[in-house]
């Protein structure tokens, strides 16, 4: 059995991503991510292909100086699966509230539906040039 976090570890927990998300936000708006400062894909310097996070950095500093279609350019799934990574803490956190939703998220079929389409979107990135 998974232990439960009580009402002020919740809060806590909430504080502490909201903390590191602010902090994260701060360092991706102002260092430009062809700085050299942010990590290069190993994958990418390997085999000259993209892996499903290429692009990720750039998206995220597009998205946070608002520029919505060059992050859909970066990367166009992570864009796509924020809300998602959103609903899956929220399901985590609110565990004991809504269940079900963690049933669903946690679900076989779910999860290799979205294993495909991470296949899938590398696939097709990769064939057109994304």
């Amino acid at each position: 059995m998974q232990p439960v976090l009580t009402r002020r570890g919740k809060l806590l927990t909430v504080v502490a991503v909201g903390i590191v998300a602010v902090a994260i936000a701060i360092a991706y708006a102002s260092v430009e991510p062809s700085s050299g400062y942010y990590p290069r894909c190993a994958f990418k310097m390997l085999t000259g292909l993209s892996c499903p996070g290429c692009g990720s950095q750039r998206a995220i500093h597009a998205l946070l100086q608002g520029d919505f279609r060059a992050a859909i350019g970066f990367n166009a799934l992570f864009i796509a699966e924020i809300p998602l990574l959103l609903l899956l803490g929220f399901s985590w956190l609110f565990r004991d509230r809504f269940p079900r939703l963690g049933r669903v998220l946690s679900n076989q079929f779910f999860i290799l539906v979205i294993l495909a389409t991470i296949i899938i979107w590398t696939i097709v990135r990769n064939i057109f040039d994304f």
